[in-house]
């Protein structure tokens, strides 16, 4: 969406209808008779990937802490013609991800694609972040992906069938002023997926990152629209891109098209990490231009 459109938007990220009937790439049925987890898949990016491979005729199952807007995404899946199901649940918690991994095993009869997609932060700067507000944030994008990670791994070895992962990160090359909770954590799993699919290749079992730039979703209406227009300095493109560039990144790397890739990173962010930078709250006087 140009800057000029900004102003003129009442409401940010796509309509179920709208999601439902995006133009895609792939060819239908690419996906048929696999199944694939999504945490955080209630809303945004997460509801964006689960609509598309929904669409592309994989079995879905979602979690997430909020049951109400899983239950919204699982009826809307369900009237696509998918099979899905979800758990309302925490990452952070390790015995509640065994359960949700053993719960999709048994409805699905076997998960072939666990995509990371669940974390949070909030813009402070890092002076004034707390402890409690620093592990907060770790323990969702950190080690919740970890917990998530391993738990499949090891379903995937015992059963000797082969797995896909896929991390949503950030683009934090450049640094992420006033997210450094966030940008610390994305920044480990990271490199902890370049590590496991060393370690785990022998088990055929890939594991890659995509890492969104600025992205329009429904996460968007939280912010003033004058607040919005400072995303556009995050890329030399000077335009958003959609939950719907995330979610075909994703098809790509789960799908046989990225059979062959494994422990890289797929950066969908228009340039950011060459060019731009994002501040999440008034940016100092320091930064600004002279």
């Amino acid at each position: 969406m140009p800057v000029e459109d900004l102003e003129k938007k009442d409401h940010f990220g796509f309509s179920d209808e709208e999601l439902a009937s995006l133009e895609t790439v792939y060819r239908d049925g690419i996906m048929d008779g696999k199944t694939v987890l999504v945490s955080g898949g209630g809303t945004g990016i997460g509801k964006a990937i689960a609509f598309l491979f929904a669409r592309l005729g994989a079995n879905i199952m979602l979690c997430g802490r909020r049951e109400q807007p899983l239950l919204d995404t699982i009826k809307q899946l369900n009237d696509l013609g998918a099979e899905a199901d979800f758990m309302a649940m925490s990452i952070r918690e390790p015995e509640a991800v065994e359960t949700l991994i053993a719960a999709t095993w048994d409805r699905f009869g076997g998960l072939d694609v666990l995509i990371n997609n669940a974390g949070g932060q909030f813009a402070k700067p890092a002076l004034d972040l707390s402890p409690k507000g620093w592990n907060a944030v770790i323990d969702t994008n950190l080690n919740g992906t970890w917990y998530m990670t391993q738990a499949c791994a090891k379903q995937w070895v015992a059963n000797d069938k082969p797995g896909c992962v896929i991390n949503i990160i950030l683009d934090y090359y450049r640094g992420m002023p006033t997210i450094a909770h966030s940008s610390a954590s994305r920044a480990a799993v990271d490199n902890l997926s370049r590590t496991l699919a060393v370690e785990w290749s022998q088990y055929k079992i890939r594991v890659n990152s995509v890492a969104p730039g600025a992205i329009e979703s429904n996460g968007f209406n939280q912010y003033p629209k004058p607040f919005l227009k400072g995303f556009y300095n995050s890329n030399p493109m000077r335009e958003l891109g959609t939950v719907q560039d995330i979610a075909e990144g994703c098809v790509y790397l789960a799908a046989p098209s990225g059979k062959f890739i494994t422990g890289e990173t797929l950066v969908i962010d228009g340039g950011g990490q060459l060019w731009g930078e994002t501040w999440l709250t008034d940016q100092p006087e320091h930064f600004k231009p002279i």
